[in-house]
């Protein structure tokens, strides 16, 4: 699990036991008598001292068993593995569609540097950073499902549900990415390898997208790789916007419910994902430059 997997679920357990409310009375109602509740609170070991349920938890953690879940009685790993996979095929459907556009408008605005589209493209690319994900999905699901009735407005296991999603997500991370992407390749072009190369008749097309991006590649790939963490791990509201069977919304509800099994079961996933996105990202700068296994 690692240290910072033991980190996360420590955590994730002492806030869930600080937090007024008892998940007991949770399951049975709020007018269930009082010994319905003690019989719950013993059944799942609710009234034994913390460090016990915290050492249970731990032990079965260790062979692989993340719980059942409090309310509706079935394994965590069952719940969390289909949501996890529809929030990463919507995290990654997201990072492509913002590594493609970003890709052309901070190459174009790079080569036209201080031009009138390069500024266009600055204003448009603050414009969206400055846009929260929240903003532009609730907008999109106005314009496109409400008013026009193009698109549909949640989840219904078709391609065009994936739409509104991918985009209210991308858009941030494609006005990020471009304004990375402008940078290095503004950078990169300045090199004087690059006069040299254009000075032998390299042509611009190969100068720009095989020299100078390869070369702006590393501070690029880092950037997209941290971002693609943060979206995993941050497509909470749009998957509750347009109800999204994803990850992030289970937690949601687990936290909701006070159900501690799935959402510290979540956490873990998630972190344990974001760990594993890092060393992809690390190892990838091996590939890019094989120069690096010699420093």
């Amino acid at each position: 699990m690692g240290i910072g997997g033991l980190v996360i679920v420590s955590l994730a357990f002492a806030l869930f036991h600080w937090v007024p409310g008892d998940p007991a009375r949770l399951i049975a109602g709020d007018n269930a008598p009082l010994k319905v509740i003690e019989a719950i609170r013993e059944s799942y070991g609710f009234n034994q001292p913390l460090t016990v349920q915290f050492y249970k938890y731990l032990s079965k953690l260790v062979h692989g068993d993340l719980g059942t879940s409090l309310f509706n009685k079935e394994s965590v790993l069952r719940l969390i593995i289909p949501r996890f996979i529809n929030t990463a095929k919507l995290a990654g459907l997201s990072t492509l569609f913002a590594i493609f556009i970003s890709l052309i408008l901070g190459c174009l605005s790079a080569i036209w540097f201080r031009s009138n589209l390069d500024k266009l493209v600055t204003v448009v690319s603050l414009l969206g950073i400055c846009t929260p994900v929240f903003v532009s999905g609730l907008l999109a699901l106005q314009v496109f499902s409400v008013h026009y009735n193009l698109l549909p407005v949640g989840y219904q296991g078709t391609w065009q549900s994936y739409i509104l999603p991918i985009f209210s997500i991308g858009i941030y991370s494609t006005a990020f990415f471009t304004r990375m992407i402008r940078v290095c390749m503004v950078e990169a072009l300045r090199d004087d390898w690059i006069t040299t190369a254009r000075a032998k008749g390299v042509g611009e097309f190969k100068v720009v997208f095989h020299h100078a991006l390869r070369n702006a590649l590393i501070p690029i790939v880092t950037v997209i790789g941290l971002r693609f963490g943060h979206i995993l791990g941050g497509t909470v509201i749009t998957e509750m916007i347009f109800t999204w069977p994803g990850l992030g919304r289970l937690m949601v509800n687990s936290i909701l419910t006070r159900d501690l099994p799935v959402t510290q079961g979540s956490l873990l996933i998630f972190a344990i994902t974001f760990i594993i996105i890092n060393f992809v990202v690390d190892v990838s700068y091996i590939v890019i430059n094989p120069r690096i296994k010699y420093t």
